[in-house]
């Protein structure tokens, strides 16, 4: 049987209720100054609902893209502190001549899609991918800090594990010394890491600042970590720092990509020479 026949009735009775909604609104508003003037406020609490929602709209949207818009602007200043860095670097190097090195990272600001916080494999997905120029193996910071490390890519979409993974290891630097060591979570806590393989003749002190030690292809020298907490010994042989780490990663919503442009050069070169040593 055709449905045309019930859908004309349908159309017919939503336009005779409309029709007779009309003329009773139309006899209330005339028949008294009374339904006049709760006419007329009925029809304003109305006219304020819609506008009010309307505004909402616009305000959502207009956020949006002022949140787009700063994350771009940290994804920009982010590069050019990192150009800094390497200014400084060069200075340091030689300070005869003084050049503004183009920098071997680029920076790609991205939306959290989704993060998990209450496992001990801890992973995110940005909304950026391939068609943005990300690539496996890139870092993923915020002006906080490390937030992880790109591991998988789509055309659209960029898999990663964060700092609250086992997984996951970062090279690291201990203050404005030369002591570098492999930097860990712990495991249990939001905002807690850890730094190994130090030897015992090492001292570290509380309250010293921890960097990326820019000794991987991955992220720049810099970036900052966490801060040193408590120091023990680890089997007489090594000692542990603990780390109170600076990111709070329960409030993520915008990260910076952070790519090595140099880094398959530089991979390649590694593996050669693994190669070699076997």
């Amino acid at each position: 049987m055709s449905q045309r026949p019930k859908t004309l009735t349908i159309v017919l009775n939503a336009a005779i209720f409309i029709i007779l909604e009309v003329a009773a609104l139309a006899i209330l508003n005339r028949s008294s100054a009374l339904h006049n003037t709760w006419f007329n406020r009925s029809s304003q609490r109305t006219q304020g609902a819609v506008f009010g929602f309307a505004e909402s709209v616009r305000n959502y949207f207009a956020l949006k893209i002022q949140n787009d818009s700063l994350a771009m602007e940290n994804a920009r200043l982010l590069a050019e502190l990192a150009r800094y860095r390497e200014m400084e670097e060069s200075v340091g190097e030689a300070e005869s001549v003084v050049t503004m090195p183009d920098s071997r990272f680029r920076y790609i600001p991205a939306t959290v899609v989704r993060m998990s916080r209450n496992t001990v494999h801890n992973h995110i997905i940005l909304n950026k991918g391939l068609a943005d120029g990300v690539v496996a193996r890139s870092g993923i910071i915020t002006e906080r800090g490390v937030v992880g490390i790109v591991t998988a890519v789509d055309e659209h979409y960029a898999y990663g594990l964060t700092l609250m993974n086992g997984n996951l290891t970062v090279s690291a630097k201990v203050g404005n010394s030369s002591l570098t060591a492999p930097l860990y979570w712990d495991g249990l806590s939001n905002d807690g890491a850890w730094l190994g393989d130090i030897p015992p003749h090492h001292t570290v002190a509380p309250g010293d600042t921890v960097r990326t030690s820019g000794y991987s292809s991955i992220f720049p020298a810099g970036i900052p970590i966490g801060l040193t907490s408590s120091t023990r010994l680890l089997d007489g042989a090594t000692v542990r720092v603990d780390v109170d780490l600076f990111q709070d990663f329960s409030g993520i919503h915008y990260v910076t990509i952070v790519e090595n442009i140099d880094k398959l050069e530089i991979e390649a070169l590694e593996n050669a020479e693994n190669v070699k040593g076997k």
